[in-house]
């Protein structure tokens, strides 16, 4: 299937894998791009040193394109950019706006340039400033997330802007992407569908809790990091959610310590990054304290298997999900149910 995603990024299928934390390491992402979709590795928690390792592990399991998500606003970015250029990595991804000045460093090297957006004036401005395709995240995704469902944000943002569209939020199978590309999208970029394959490195318990899930059981919740968030239903959540401030400031100090001692960043660096983050998404101090808490609640989750101490970002799409496919098998499954699903259209 051609689409100007797929001819944007020299991919098979216009299906992306999100750049998920602490899940979208190189083993999904090579699994993804092998398959002929667009893996992403999410370098957000990853060391330069990770990262690029990571980049490594991809190049050496396939030939297939592929992508890195950083974080715009990281203390190091222009440094990762750098990387990314020097490896040859095919699409960079970023779940905030990144610069003009990334943007054009990225684009003169030949990188592909597909920030993650969720409203219509922030896809406006990146194309304006130069990024080749956007990630249009409505309200049904799982993380951070907006109030605007995909079947309103998406045709919006299509027809604000002449780049291509991609998708997300409530995609899972074929159908959707047919759906998608009714609204003028170029693909479905799909994040919980991924995480829960043979190929996701989250345990086997972790992922027994959400294919427990119903379509329900998932909230959205300010109480993680400040900033609105869809995770899973869980007692944890529960207990943030009528925490009071003072308890929900000190869980944030004590999970920052954790996090500097784990990624090896100086008070002064974290304070820096604090500072961009306060600055380029106008939040509060205390909302800046408390996206401490993110990384170290989803690592519990994800990488120790602790769903009880963790928790477990995740779209609504999760209740639709009761089966662990491999990366392989899932896009082939998807381009078949996309192909019935156009022979099933009344003709006009």
């Amino acid at each position: 299937m051609k689409t100007a995603l797929t001819e944007l990024t020299g991919i098979r299928y216009p299906v992306v894998q999100t750049g998920m934390g602490y899940v979208a390491g190189a083993g999904l992402a090579a699994a993804t791009s092998a398959a002929g979709g667009l893996g992403i590795v999410a370098a957000s928690t990853l060391s330069v040193e990770e990262m690029t390792a990571a980049i490594h592990k991809i190049k050496d399991r396939t030939d297939a394109p592929f992508g890195v998500n950083i974080r715009s606003d990281a203390d190091d970015a222009a440094d990762r950019v750098e990387i990314m250029i020097k490896e040859g990595v095919r699409v960079a991804s970023f779940a905030l706006a990144p610069s003009r000045e990334l943007i054009g460093r990225l684009k003169d090297a030949g990188v592909v340039v597909i920030p993650s957006i969720g409203a219509r004036r922030h896809a406006e401005k990146v194309a304006a400033w130069g990024a080749d395709a956007v990630i249009v995240q409505g309200g049904e995704g799982g993380g951070h997330t907006g109030p605007v469902p995909t079947t309103v944000l998406l045709p919006d943002v299509v027809d604000a802007v002449d780049i291509p569209v991609i998708a997300a939020g409530g995609f899972f199978d074929g159908r959707g992407l047919v759906a998608a590309l009714s609204y003028g999208a170029a693909g479905v970029a799909m994040g919980t569908r991924f995480l829960l394959t043979s190929d996701s490195p989250v345990g086997e318990e972790v992922k027994k809790v959400y294919l427990g899930k119903s379509v329900r059981d998932t909230v959205v919740t300010t109480r993680v990091d400040g900033m609105p968030h869809r995770v899973l239903t869980s007692e944890l959540v529960a207990q943030l959610e009528s925490a009071g401030r003072a308890s929900g400031l000190f869980r944030a100090v004590r999970n920052g310590a954790r996090f500097k001692k784990m990624s090896g960043m100086s008070w002064a660096s974290m304070i820096r990054e604090g500072q961009r983050m306060k600055h380029g998404r106008e939040l509060t101090w205390a909302q800046v304290l408390m996206a401490a808490n993110t990384p170290m609640l989803l690592k519990a989750a994800m990488v120790d298997g602790r769903a009880d101490l963790g928790v477990m970002a995740s779209g609504q799409v999760v209740g639709l999900i009761d089966d662990l496919p491999s990366c392989e098998e899932l896009i082939t499954r998807i381009m078949a149910e996309a192909e019935a699903a156009l022979r099933a259209l009344p003709r006009v």
